[in-house]
């Protein structure tokens, strides 16, 4: 089991309610078009993850834990690794519930998106002050 953590913080635009997928961003701002951002101010992207861990999850075998976690709460995504994923993008991730694969995709073929995210944890990521933890775990 090999893991990663990336810090983010919330952003009074955030919405949370895009069917397909979920962004975390290092930007510092974000509009309400950005309906699937649930993190700001990230201290990684893509780019920045760990070349071995990259590495494995670029198995279509690999299985991919995320644990989205905010104060006491958190939110359990599970997801899949792709031969095609390159992680090149040094901004973002983005997980997809698709097995749609760009440069800003760190994982496929997840059961939840931004949309299925407990509202009590979408209300707290609106306030600007509030840091969040993305985990991920690969099995």
């Amino acid at each position: 089991m090999v893991q990663d953590e990336v810090t983010f913080f919330g952003h009074p635009n955030i919405r949370s309610l895009h069917a397909k997928t979920i962004e975390i961003t290092k930007d510092e701002h974000l509009t309400p078009r950005g309906d699937c951002i649930i993190g700001v101010k990230a201290d990684k992207a893509c780019a920045d993850l760990d070349e071995s861990f990259k590495h494995r999850l670029k198995s279509n075998s690999s299985v991919v834990r995320m644990e989205i976690m905010v104060g006491d709460e958190s939110f359990l995504i599970s997801g899949m690794g792709d031969g095609r994923l390159s992680m090149l993008n040094a901004h973002d991730i983005v997980i997809r519930k698709t097995n749609f694969v760009c440069p800003r995709t760190m994982s496929v073929l997840c059961d939840k998106a931004s949309s299925d995210m407990p509202r009590k944890l979408v209300k707290m990521l609106q306030d600007q002050e509030t840091k969040g933890i993305f985990r991920i775990t690969l099995e």
